[in-house]
């Protein structure tokens, strides 16, 4: 872990600036010298909310990892480079992350895309909705963004879970619902109940070292114009890529860090959202970048041959 820490601080001076200047220069129409167009910076959801392609984790926020107002600035760093989409749950830190998410989001809060998780030990009766307003509480808000049920329960709950969330989203405590870790099958039984094709998104681990995914999940999402979330797109706690020499030498031509590159390598589609977590300013920035770098065709090529996906993936 201290590896991969070095390896990224000593790209966070030169990435920072990066960032911040390639972000500018494309909110106000500058060509940044790159070689091809970059990634999609924005992700249109099927109810019609427009997030941006690279949000925010929280799953260990609020939870002593670094001090609270390190991991305060963190986010409000990120916050303010454009990665407003922020990603929790009632169960993260039975409820840390949610309580340490209402200072940030107290004074920005129109500025937030605002997500959080339902359990499945919470679906049962009017347990969709009890939990929901139990996160509402800890972060101090009326409504959520997206509400996401955070791993399958059978398919025969699905009409019933999905109802809960329609309900929800008509009294508008949430305005989008979606799903997480659900499997190609379990999609399909979701859209086949009642409303299901309401889903907006499902949110999957999806990174350069674990590619399942573009098997079989991937195109179906991208053939029902449903929009994936990636969580862990640098790998996970103790599978991170951003060690890799050859994310190393892509991200030293292009100015930026391991990590911009693996993350605008997950975000090429357009249709994909990748929400990272770091409780360091220093590290946002880093991330940051993967919105403005443009990776080249030669780049592709070099990953797919040191990240292989399933057959036939590009």
């Amino acid at each position: 872990m201290d590896k991969h820490l070095i390896n990224r601080r000593q790209f966070s001076a030169r990435c920072a600036a990066f960032g911040l200047i390639a972000a500018q220069a494309a909110a106000q129409g500058v060509d940044t010298g790159a070689a091809s167009k970059p990634a999609a910076r924005t992700v249109k959801l099927p109810g019609g909310a427009i997030v941006p392609a690279l949000g925010q984790g929280c799953w260990h926020l609020g939870q002593g990892r670094h001090p609270i107002d390190v991991e305060e600035q963190a986010l409000r760093t990120g916050i303010s480079l454009g990665m407003t989409l922020l990603d929790t749950s009632g169960d993260y830190g039975s409820g840390r992350s949610e309580q340490f998410l209402k200072a940030v989001i107290a004074d920005q809060r129109d500025r937030i895309f605002l997500v959080s998780k339902v359990e499945t030990y919470e679906v049962s009766g009017d347990g969709i909705a009890s939990a929901c307003a139990a996160s509402l509480a800890r972060l101090g808000t009326g409504y959520l963004d997206l509400y996401l049920l955070h791993h399958p329960v059978p398919s025969a709950q699905f009409s019933g879970v999905v109802a809960a969330f329609e309900k929800l989203r008509a009294a508008g405590t949430i305005r989008a619902w979606g799903v997480s870790n659900f499997s190609l099958g379990q999609m399909e039984d979701l859209f086949r109940v009642p409303d299901g094709a309401r889903c907006a998104t499902n949110q999957v681990s999806y990174s350069l070292n674990n590619r399942g995914i573009e098997r079989d999940l991937l195109p179906w999402c991208k053939q029902h114009n449903l929009p994936v979330m990636a969580y862990s797109p640098l790998g996970g706690d103790h599978n991170l890529v951003i060690g890799d020499r050859t994310l190393a030498q892509i991200g030293t031509a292009h100015g930026c860090s391991a990590a911009a590159v693996a993350l605008a390598w997950v975000i090429r589609s357009g249709s994909v959202i990748a929400i990272p977590e770091s409780g360091s300013p220093e590290h946002v920035k880093e991330n940051a970048a993967a919105l403005s770098i443009a990776l080249t065709p030669q780049d592709f090529q070099t990953l797919n041959a040191a990240f292989p996906g399933p057959s036939g993936s590009q």
